[in-house]
């Protein structure tokens, strides 16, 4: 018989229920968790640009690969790639579609919570020079440390994940990148019907401009199963709290459908 679970992508939890759908959903919203996962996401930013007209649509494809390192560790490799189509920006007359730069997060992580049940990760974070068109990438090659904190006392799940990027070569040309990135979450799951709410914020500091952009999103989810494929698709409201100068606003709805691989 098949079980409906409903729950958000990034609401963060490894605590056992006794349920095997509800521990693979757990796993699936823990960044650190020993899960293999494909997520494909929808993404889209409105009002962008000097006159508010430019428009970015975003298909981001975030593979996720645990490796046990040893008994007590492992690691979680985490890549981010986005196809983008870019509508009149800079200017009206002006479109580009393509891959951007590559962002690839790799966290080392004990395979067993602490025994005050803080679940944690600590690492390094690496952007690539790989956008097919200038347009659409930094022109950089960037790195810097990445950590993630994560709690659960009974329904509840909270915590954050922070990484910091400084660019160290690439076009002398192009904007230097120096930022600062902060994401806290919570979360609460309905054990019975498994419907999990979450919300959550990202925030980043460019150090160099002196700008900080930030985004408030609400998630719900549903996992399900099409013949032997596990999937999970989730529908998000978020909205613009502030933005740099010709940054997006308003407020968007996001998609996202996830493979997932359980051992």
């Amino acid at each position: 018989m098949r079980k409906i679970l409903f729950i958000s992508c990034l609401a963060l939890s490894q605590t056992v229920w006794g349920d095997p759908e509800t521990d693979l959903a757990k796993k699936l919203n823990n960044p650190v968790a020993a899960l293999i996962s494909v997520p494909v996401e929808y993404i889209v930013d409105k009002s962008i640009g000097a006159l508010n007209q430019g428009k970015v649509t975003q298909f981001k494809f975030s593979p996720v690969l645990p490796f046990s390192l040893n008994d007590n560790w492992n690691i979680i490799s985490r890549t981010i790639v986005s196809y983008v189509e870019q509508e009149e920006i800079p200017t009206k007359e002006m479109s580009e579609s393509g891959w951007s730069d590559i962002a690839e997060s790799i966290f080392f992580s004990p395979k067993e919570p602490k025994k005050n049940g803080w679940i944690w990760g600590v690492g390094g974070i690496f952007l690539l020079d790989t956008a097919s068109k200038d347009q659409l990438g930094s022109g950089k090659w960037a790195m810097g440390p990445t950590a993630i904190g994560l709690k659960q006392q009974g329904s509840w799940t909270y915590g954050a994940l922070a990484h910091y990027l400084k660019d160290v070569s690439g076009d002398d040309e192009r904007a230097d990148i120096e930022q600062a990135f902060l994401q806290p979450f919570m979360s609460y799951i309905i054990s019975k019907s498994k419907t999990t709410f979450t919300l959550q914020s990202e925030s980043m500091r460019d150090m160099d401009k002196g700008e900080t952009s930030s985004v408030a999103t609400f998630q719900v989810g549903q996992m399900f199963k099409i013949g032997s494929q596990i999937m999970q698709a989730r529908i998000g409201v978020r909205h613009w709290l502030d933005s740099t100068t010709f940054g997006p606003d308003g407020t968007t709805i996001t998609a996202k459908l996830t493979l997932l691989f359980p051992k």
